[in-house]
């Protein structure tokens, strides 16, 4: 299992950015994907997951009406769509599947809202 997460960065408060994460190496079609964080000092915590199978979501609420997950089976990829961002998003973005009682990471990206 490889994931490849990217699209972090710095941006000011009320920016824009769009994570991707690349999948290998499992079927992505049949797996729930999801986004976690990590702010310095803090326990990691989800962010967002979407089931690869019907699409289903689900959001943390602080970033609720403002982060959209979504998937593209094709290209085995799934993104994070970011919008209205705030200085308490700053964190680093991991990307995570559960498969066979195991959990994969990504090597995560940077977010940093800043102005």
């Amino acid at each position: 299992v490889q994931l490849v997460e990217s699209g972090g960065g710095l941006v000011q408060p009320g920016g824009s950015l769009r994570l991707s994460c690349a999948a290998s190496g499992f079927t992505f079609s049949w797996s729930v994907m999801s986004w976690y964080r990590q702010a310095l000092g803090k326990e990691r915590e989800l962010v967002a997951a979407i089931s690869s199978v019907g699409g289903s979501t689900n959001y943390a609420d602080s970033v609720k009406g403002r982060f959209i997950i979504s998937t593209d089976n094709a290209k085995a990829t799934v993104y994070l769509q970011m919008d209205s961002l705030k200085p308490e998003d700053t964190a680093v973005y991991y990307c995570n599947v559960f498969r066979r009682g195991i959990n994969y990471w990504g090597q995560g990206t940077q977010v940093t809202v800043s102005s």
